[in-house]
């Protein structure tokens, strides 16, 4: 099943059913009108919703209008909670090195974890409106989750069934405002601005036996400047799961309904697959030349995030942001 929220000019938007073939979708609003209310109420919600997924992809569902990725908000506009993991030690590892910094071993065996804003999100085709292009603007392509009510103490072993929603998520990161802020030992805030997540979310059966309770078995392409930057795999080199970081998330406390856990970037050992963002492959420069050579992102720079399955099909519809001055009002 595939689920969009479009824009009607409402902070949460309308939740609507799209085709497997991101062709059409179909509103549903006399059964609910939000991608937060269906969670609220996934048991009983879940089973109509698909009954109309498989009457519009079967050309049986009467009233229908195309799929415009254009007038998507991100799936959930809005979270009660956003937690961005970072799964893939490989690249922690990297960045640190870059920098001579030792990684801890618990890193290996205890994820890292961050919560990010999440009172509103980008849309996938929003700009990422930004006051300098000093800060070090960089994007993070990643993979998303979503859960239902998940109780404290939750382990990994159950974790998995509840992960109802997938959906892609590009992690705007403020690189030059990093240091500092973990320099005061608090975490980040000013260094993540607004994240965006792709016009779709998925349900994990959509995925097939790409999808293996924990990961995507498929790789994440991103394009910087329509020039592929990376074509990355989900699977390979990922440390934790997403079992792992729900159970990681959920240790002391619990997770309601909505809860969005991100992967953190994708990253793999070979470097032949690229990079899913520039601070990577920034430090893999430094490490071969000396020194950086590939620029941070500048104003009217474009980045396209997406994911296609074995038939090369766009399984989530595309993150495409270009970055732009923002100026703020006096």
């Amino acid at each position: 099943m595939k689920l969009a929220t479009l824009k009607d000019g409402t902070r949460d938007g309308e939740l609507v059913v799209v085709s497997g073939d991101l062709s059409r979708c179909a509103n549903v609003r006399d059964m609910v009108t939000t991608l937060q209310g269906a969670l609220d109420e996934w048991e009983s919600m879940a089973a109509p919703l698909r009954d109309i997924y498989h009457a519009l992809n079967a050309g049986e569902v009467d009233e229908t209008e195309p799929f415009d990725q254009a007038r998507a908000m991100s799936p959930l506009p809005r979270a009660y909670q956003w937690a961005d993991g970072s799964a893939y030690v490989n690249h922690v590892e990297l960045l640190r090195k870059a920098r001579d910094s030792e990684l801890p071993e618990s890193f290996w065996t205890d994820p890292l974890m961050y919560q990010g804003g999440s009172d509103g999100f980008l849309g996938p085709r929003d700009d990422i409106r930004l006051a300098s292009e000093e800060w070090g603007i960089d994007f993070e392509a990643e993979v998303a989750i979503v859960t239902d009510d998940v109780p404290m103490g939750t382990t990994a072993t159950g974790a998995g069934a509840h992960i109802k929603l997938i959906m892609l998520a590009n992690d705007v990161s403020l690189r030059r405002l990093v240091p500092r802020e973990l320099a005061k030992g608090f975490g980040f805030f000013q260094s993540k601005p607004a994240s965006a997540f792709s016009p779709v979310a998925v349900t994990p059966e959509e995925l097939g036996d790409a999808w293996d309770g924990g990961m995507i078995h498929l790789p994440l392409v991103t394009h910087l400047n329509n020039k592929l930057f990376g074509r990355v795999d989900c699977h390979v080199d990922m440390t934790f799961d997403f079992a792992a970081l729900i159970a990681h998330a959920a240790k002391t406390r619990a997770l309601c309904s909505g809860t969005i856990i991100g992967s953190g970037t994708v990253s793999n050992r070979d470097r032949s697959k690229g990079s899913s963002c520039i601070a990577e492959r920034r430090m893999l420069e430094k490490l071969e030349h000396g020194a950086a050579q590939t620029p941070f992102m500048r104003y009217g720079d474009h980045v396209r995030i997406e994911m296609l399955d074995r038939n090369g099909k766009s399984i989530f519809g595309a993150i495409d942001q270009h970055v732009r001055e923002y100026k703020p009002r006096r």
